[in-house]
């Protein structure tokens, strides 16, 4: 490290890049700026330490419950069990093999414009991380939510692909309510349209099970859960646990909690099989099924709202 990112480092506090702490990200939020850069030379060594800690305790998880795609990519990725990743690194890996990149960003990201990035088969990524004694404690996504949660999927065509279809449907959702002249019903519409995608991005990619190669069992590819390490088991394990076979009709009214384990999953048959689902909801949306969702959560922010509805201004 030069003595220049030492002062910075200094300047921008001693609470490295942790979740919540971290001066940089504050930064970043006050200037307006969604899209970052990764400051490597902030991560501290309390930083490292909780990825460390994070990953140790999730090794012998992931082999148990992961789906066989999920390990093929933290295998790709040649992820360092020990260091923060470098996002550089993640992608000189994955982009090769899918065309997905890692987008470091500052914090929240309205609705449409992340699932625009997917889409693009950008991935908007957290670059700071929990802090190493709260490690049950997830306040926010973090980066080993995001780099050993979601990104080892990415590396994976089928499911790469089903990411960038779904980004497609939200921007025909879209297209759809830039149509509708009065305002008050453009934001309702919206509104329910915003709840069907959002839940079955909850229960697919973020929460979703999986038929095992051989058909005998559950294996667990939603990021949610295998970045969780008490969830993944109960997902799997617990008689708790309400397991169903995907249906659409089911899932797209089924409202969800995020500050609890999930006591109702879905699981789907194959990637294949999600692909052809998310190409049903954008049907369904078209048709007109999805504008009069059941209500609850989640809830859609002014942001959100505002996101979709200048996306159908600008097309």
């Amino acid at each position: 490290m030069t003595s220049a990112q030492i002062d910075r480092g200094a300047a921008l506090g001693t609470s490295g890049l942790t979740t919540t702490k971290a001066h940089f990200i504050e930064q970043a939020q006050a200037s307006g700026q969604l899209y970052i850069h990764q400051p490597y030379e902030l991560y501290s060594e309390d930083n490292h330490e909780a990825w460390r800690r994070l990953y140790d305790r999730m090794a012998d998880r992931w082999r148990k419950y992961a789906n066989h795609r999920f390990l093929q990519g933290i295998d790709v990725l040649c992820l360092d069990p020990r260091r923060v990743p470098r996002l550089e690194d993640v992608n000189k890996f994955m982009a090769p093999l899918t065309g997905f990149r890692a987008k470091p960003v500052s914090g929240y990201v309205p609705a449409y414009l992340f699932f625009d990035c997917l889409r693009q088969r950008e991935f908007p990524t957290t670059i700071t991380i929990r802090d190493k004694e709260k490690l049950e404690y997830l306040p926010e996504p973090d980066i080993f939510h995001d780099i050993a949660g979601h990104v080892p999927m990415h590396t994976d065509k089928a499911f790469a692909d089903t990411l960038v279809r779904f980004g497609e449907a939200a921007r025909t959702a879209a297209d759809i309510v830039a149509s509708v002249k009065d305002r008050e019903e453009r934001v309702r519409r919206v509104t329910s349209i915003f709840k069907a995608l959002a839940r079955f991005f909850w229960f697919t990619i973020e929460f979703g099970l999986m038929k095992s190669e051989d058909g005998k069992s559950l294996k667990v590819y939603g990021s949610g859960l295998l970045s969780s390490h008490g969830e993944i088991a109960h997902s799997i394990d617990s008689p708790e646990v309400q397991r169903f076979p995907f249906q659409l009709e089911w899932v797209i009214n089924q409202y969800f909690e995020i500050d609890h384990y999930q006591p109702l999953l879905f699981y789907v048959d194959s990637f294949e099989h999600l692909f052809e689902q998310v190409g049903v909801l954008e049907q369904w949306m078209k048709q007109g099924k999805l504008n009069n969702v059941s209500p609850g959560e989640p809830s859609m922010s002014e942001a959100d709202v505002r996101s979709f509805l200048e996306a159908g201004r600008a097309a």
